[in-house]
């Protein structure tokens, strides 16, 4: 089936029996035809038109569907779309929901990137067929809990990058269409699922994903370098602080999400682009903290239901199979406490990490370093920064990073074929044997003792790609390089800490990143240098997005503001004040939040006389709880930015049946589209693997 690769506007029209949706491509030379019927509201009846239509042909099709509409006033222009988000039904009719405005936010070597900025949804039932509900005020409910998401707020989407994607995964591993959406990062899979079956086709669709999107020019050595920050939250056991906790019988982890620094130059001749990915994601126990509207923090418990660590095991096992080996798992939370809380996970995931490398090839051993970030920061001697940098200078001397030059010669600003196969982009006989790719094709650095976990940091340019004697012309090829394994950081919310070590490692990387494209001389920053502090700004940013989505403030970020040089006053009020409005969000706002985010995944389905989720206990009547949650353990509650608040009714629709409230508004009328390591704390030799 031919597709319009690269298409922009759609438009909407509505007949008296159908929904008919035009689709171009960017430069409006091909259109393709997609039928909604409106007569059985509550099945998901879709035809798409097999003929590509040229563009005269397009306005004759216009032509003769106005004429057979012209006894009803003929075909009534609905809205204009930028893509299908999906289908989704409650209680009665099918409800279509698109994005009718779209920002551009980025770009990735020439691919366009977009945050959703104004979306619709439309119900599919005409007024002849609008059937009749036995409780219309529970499906007003339901209409009402799901426009509670607000995709206004950090969802992305591409409508020719994979964005979902790692750019290694892009290069090494090409996949199209349907595989794409089953990935673990597009929170639209449910939605689209009834028409991707009905077409097999992802045509009319797009991927969003959901997190954190960053990009902005750095100028090094007189160079202009686009650096990027992409975070990928996983879809999988998603919802707030204390409703998703640990891990599930699957092995999939709350709070998982998935971080990627590029840098790519854009200028003429071969052009290159490097990518380093990183994970974070709550500690893969079977572990919650109990409701308390008195206590800001809860007693965690931690249950016995897995004496063996399966789940444990297929968590990392699950790593694996995304990023390669070696798994490096850096655990930041507390050693010691007069009660103890999260040092009882410390020394169980300790034993779980034993258990499972007992039953492993010693070359696939999980490495577990353990350092408790909170007594470091209190420390007068530490130097937190630069204990975290040492460690990822050793993190990444095992996993390395993707680096790739373009092997033909592009404008500034076109775009780069990123699905191709890895041979065209240089490489040579490597075979991808798992997601991460193949280790036969990177140089081992080595491994970090068993003894003194740091050692010393390996700083020099072996593990950095090099010019080779491969020359075309003027023109010198760099050999390529695959990152092979992930450094996972933890520690209890996987927010605050967390995000300080993933800033240590985005830092390192960026180092040896800048020095494979010939930007740098040193594969190391300082942490003082101009470079460091932009970098520190992104990450900031992010752990501020990615801690209001699950823990409803923004990040404790001391370290970095005493980095800036803040008075200590004013770091203690603004920490103080996070941590109260973390406390109410978390105690009064996490059961809506569950509920919305249950029935936008499709954790959720909505029946006639089943169990709705206002129907229990709950705060303000809304009960946030699935069933697994609710037999597992009554946990507290928790508001995040993918919320927001609507006062507006939901009983009366907006023009053509389109429903606007919650989500964004459209207008009535529309018209068709004519760190150097330096000395370090000697709590370094305390760092360990296991």
């Amino acid at each position: 089936m031919t597709s319009l690769n690269g298409r922009v506007p759609n438009i909407i029209y509505l007949g008296t029996e159908k929904f008919y949706i035009l689709g171009t491509n960017t430069d409006k030379t091909l259109w393709r035809l997609l039928k909604i019927d409106r007569m059985e509201p509550s099945e998901l009846n879709i035809d798409e038109d097999s003929t590509m239509y040229s563009h005269s042909e397009y306005l004759d099709l216009r032509k003769t569907l106005d004429e057979d509409h012209r006894s009803t006033g003929g075909l009534n222009f609905v809205t204009n779309c930028c893509g299908i988000i999906g289908f989704i039904k409650f209680l009665g009719p099918y409800y279509m929901l698109i994005i009718t405005e779209q920002r551009k936010i980025g770009a990735i070597f020439g691919h366009a990137v977009y945050q959703v900025t104004k979306t619709a949804m439309i119900e599919l039932s005409s007024s002849k067929m609008k059937p009749t509900l036995l409780n219309s005020n529970d499906e007003n409910r339901y209409k009402k809990l799901l426009q509670t998401i607000d995709l206004r707020k950090d969802f992305f989407f591409s409508h020719s990058y994979h964005i979902m994607r790692s750019l290694q995964k892009n290069f090494n591993d090409p996949q199209e269409g349907w595989d794409l959406y089953d990935t673990m990062f597009v929170w639209n899979e449910f939605l689209t699922r009834g028409v991707r079956n009905i077409l097999e086709s992802t045509c009319w669709t797009v991927a969003l994903v959901y997190g954190f999107f960053k990009q902005d020019k750095i100028k090094t050595s007189g160079k202009d370098i686009m650096l990027t920050l992409i975070a990928r939250r996983s879809r999988h056991y998603a919802g707030t602080r204390y409703l998703r906790r640990g891990v599930n019988e699957e092995g999939r982890v709350a709070n998982d999400v998935e971080t990627e620094q590029l840098v790519f130059d854009d200028t003429l001749g071969p052009r290159q682009i490097s990518s380093v990915v990183q994970n974070r994601g709550s500690i893969p126990l079977f572990w919650s903290q109990e409701t308390s509207k008195l206590i800001i923090k809860p007693d965690i418990i931690l249950h016995e239901k897995d004496n063996n660590y399966e789940a444990t095991r297929l968590h990392f096992e699950n790593l694996r199979r995304r990023y390669g080996d070696p798994i490096i798992i850096l655990n930041l939370i507390k050693t010691r406490e007069r009660k103890p809380r999260e040092s009882t996970l410390r020394q169980e995931f300790d034993k779980a990490i034993k258990i499972i490398n007992n039953g492993l090839p010693v070359e696939n051993h999980l490495r577990f370093l353990h350092w408790d970030l909170n007594k470091s920061t209190r420390s007068k001697n530490a130097n937190a920064l630069q204990v975290l940098m040492k460690v990822a200078f050793e993190a990444l001397n095992l996993t390395e990073f993707f680096y790739c030059q373009a092997s033909s010669a592009q404008t500034p600003g076109s775009s780069l074929n990123l699905h191709a196969p890895l041979n065209g982009c240089g490489f040579r006989g490597c075979d991808d044997k798992n997601d991460g790719g193949n280790t036969d094709c990177i140089d081992n650095n080595g491994d970090i003792s068993q003894e003194d976990t740091c050692g010393s940091s390996d700083t020099s340019t072996s593990g950095i790609a090099e010019d080779v004697a491969t020359n075309n012309g003027s023109t010198t090829v760099k050999p390529p390089k695959l990152q092979n394994g992930v450094l996972r950081t933890n520690c209890i919310d996987c927010l605050d800490r967390t995000n300080v070590a993933q800033y240590a490692y985005g830092l390192a990387s960026l180092g040896r990143q800048l020095h494979a494209l010939g930007s740098v001389e040193s594969p190391e920053l300082d942490l003082d240098s101009p470079l460091a502090h932009h970098l520190m700004h992104f990450y900031e940013r992010m752990g501020d997005t990615l801690a209001l989505q699950y823990g409803g403030s923004a990040a404790h970020n001391k370290i970095f503001s005493a980095k800036r040089g803040h008075l200590k006053f004013a770091i203690q009020s603004q920490e103080f004040f996070r941590t109260l409005q973390r406390y109410y969000s978390n105690a009064y706002m996490d059961a809506y939040k569950q509920a919305a985010i249950n029935l936008f995944l499709g954790y959720h389905r909505p029946q006639q006389e089943k169990f709705a989720p206002w129907e229990s206990e709950s705060v303000a009547g809304e009960n946030v709880l699935d069933d697994k949650t609710s037999q597992l353990i009554k946990r507290s509650r928790s508001d995040g930015s993918i919320l927001r608040k609507s006062n507006t009714s939901l009983s009366s629709n907006g023009p053509n049946g389109i429903s606007t409230p919650g989500f964004s508004d459209f207008k009535n009328e529309l018209q068709p589209p004519n760190c150097r390591s330096g000395s370090v704390h000697d709590a370094v030799s305390k760092l360990r693997f296991v």
